[in-house]
């Protein structure tokens, strides 16, 4: 699918469920799902978050294809989920809600971006790397108690 076939913007309560649903089926697969409909909404609603959603134009029935969850602190942001759907993916979807969501962190002065990802998803580490991202330490049992995470980060300023 090319860039010009999908919409990015920021996402409503009413997009809460599906987001859940992509972050327990894409995200969480084997931890327990924390990222609950009203956890989403929590975020939605925070005025120190931003939630992004990618969509196929109104022709397409305004499916979510990809969303990403970006939480604001002073200097600091916080990647906390990035996902899109098994048919969008390798056609620059991540890539492109990623740049958005960074240029929303540079515009608001935010210095540096952190995010964890599986110690096991070679896929998205090497993502990661690619725009810009350096891993800073490894974390055991971050996942549950069960799996490790690998923490990038990428500074802006």
């Amino acid at each position: 699918m090319e860039l010009a076939s999908r919409e990015l913007g920021l996402a409503t309560r009413q997009d809460a469920p599906a987001l859940a649903t992509m972050s327990r089926d894409y995200i969480e697969r084997g931890l327990g799902w924390r990222w609950r409909v009203p956890a989403i909404e929590n975020l939605i609603a925070s005025p120190d978050t931003v939630v992004l959603c990618a969509r196929l134009p109104a022709t397409h029935g305004k499916d979510i294809v990809g969303f990403g969850i970006m939480q604001y602190a002073l200097e600091e942001a916080h990647l906390i989920l990035l996902a899109v759907r098994p048919r969008m993916r390798r056609c620059g979807l991540a890539r492109e809600m990623l740049a958005w969501l960074e240029k929303t962190a540079d515009v608001a002065g935010i210095k540096k971006i952190e995010l964890e990802v599986r110690e096991r998803n070679v896929g998205a580490r090497k993502f990661y790397r690619k725009q810009g991202y350096k891993s800073r330490s490894s974390i055991p049992r971050y996942y549950d108690g069960i799996e490790t995470a690998v923490r990038m980060a990428k500074k802006l300023r």
